[in-house]
């Protein structure tokens, strides 16, 4: 009391430091939770109070990623709703598809806000999920008021909301690069073609053959040709732009790398007038207010490496007058911007804070 009276003599201000908010993460031990957890320890107004999940329920986290145990000292619990509603006011869930809606309604009854990482939440028509991902619903009244959470796109309504449904890598990616082309009405519609490539990570912490480093290293490859579970997603924003359906082309493909995601899009030009100077005058214009993209200068075009590490979207353009098409080239990193850095991004715009706090900006290079 005596110290706090010098100050206030001293004309310095003491201000009561708020207490952090506690966080819960379910499905912490992927690389998805993981990556949050990282993030979440710089946060300076958050505290990670609950880990969840089921094979690794009772292990310390630090015995599944020993790195970390210098900085995290909880362990993994049993998926208990209850106990995660009273640990935490905002829970993120990190979850295979399916899963997360099953857990979402019961969080938010007990006055917890929600963001998804999944799936599950990112669709306003549920029969549009159901076809691509299968299995009944029973929570469409929930699904009804959940946010899509691009904060590029919909900052003003994940301010105010309490579930988000977050975007994955090859969406965020694909979403940035194509959104002021069918917002503007640049493009053909029908023309539009995205080629996307991603490391490794992005298939997730689990056993898959095609994901071995003696299947994956030297060897570039597609997969989910014309059927990936990502093309439906990226056509409903992209229509909801346009003001029509739009149909998009979309092929992704595995690199010999870890994390990261380079996406080419291609469209014809509605005027081939047009100029790379002038879409690069478009683009500044539509991103003025986001933080996290970085529009290049003229001829300069992105590498997932510059990214990498970071929350950041850099955005390289060209015109072809040759063949009328524009070509707009988008780097993030896959589990930042594209998982675990948005669903921060999110939080922070639901919590009303600066947009970018808590979340890196200066890539791992080289």
């Amino acid at each position: 009391m005596q110290q706090k009276l010098i100050f206030l003599l001293l004309g310095v201000n003491v201000m009561k430091k708020s207490a952090p908010v506690p966080i819960g993460i379910v499905g912490a031990s992927g690389y998805g939770g993981v990556q949050l957890v990282k993030l979440l320890q710089d946060h300076p107004k958050v505290e990670v109070a609950y880990l969840g999940g089921e094979s690794s329920a009772g292990k310390p986290f630090s015995s599944i990623y020993p790195h970390l145990e210098h900085s995290v000292d909880l362990k993994v619990e049993s998926i208990e709703l209850d106990k995660i509603a009273n640990k935490s006011q905002i829970v993120f869930l990190s979850l295979p598809n399916g899963l997360a809606w099953k857990m979402a309604p019961k969080l938010l009854e007990k006055g917890c806000k929600v963001l998804d990482l999944s799936a599950d939440y990112r669709f306003s028509n549920l029969e549009t999920y159901q076809s691509w991902y299968g299995g009944e619903r029973t929570d469409k009244k929930i699904a009804a008021i959940a946010v899509y959470g691009l904060p590029e796109l919909y900052r003003d309504t994940i301010a105010n909301a309490q579930l988000i449904g977050c975007p994955g890598c090859y969406v965020t990616a694909s979403l940035l690069a194509l959104s002021p082309l069918f917002k503007q009405g640049l493009i053909v519609p029908e023309t539009a073609i995205i080629d996307a490539k991603s490391g490794t990570s992005g298939g997730g912490r689990k056993a898959n053959i095609n994901m071995l480093l003696a299947e994956a290293d030297n060897s570039v490859g597609p997969y989910g040709v014309a059927s990936h579970r990502h093309t439906p997603e990226i056509e409903q924003i992209c229509s909801e732009l346009a003001g029509y359906d739009v149909k998009v082309q979309f092929t992704p493909h595995i690199m010999p790398m870890v994390r990261g995601i380079l996406a080419t899009v291609y469209g014809t030009l509605r005027d081939p007038g047009l100029v790379r100077e002038d879409l690069l005058t478009i683009y500044n214009a539509f991103y003025r207010h986001c933080p996290w993209v970085k529009v290049l200068p003229s001829g300069t075009y992105p590498q997932t490496k510059w990214a990498s590490g970071t929350n950041l979207c850099y955005l390289g353009i060209e015109v072809d007058h040759r063949t009328d098409r524009v070509i707009i080239m988008s780097a993030i990193d896959n589990l930042i911007k594209g998982q675990a850095g948005q669903g921060i991004q999110c939080m922070n715009l639901m919590m009303g804070w600066e947009e970018t706090l808590g979340l890196p900006q200066l890539s791992f290079y080289p």
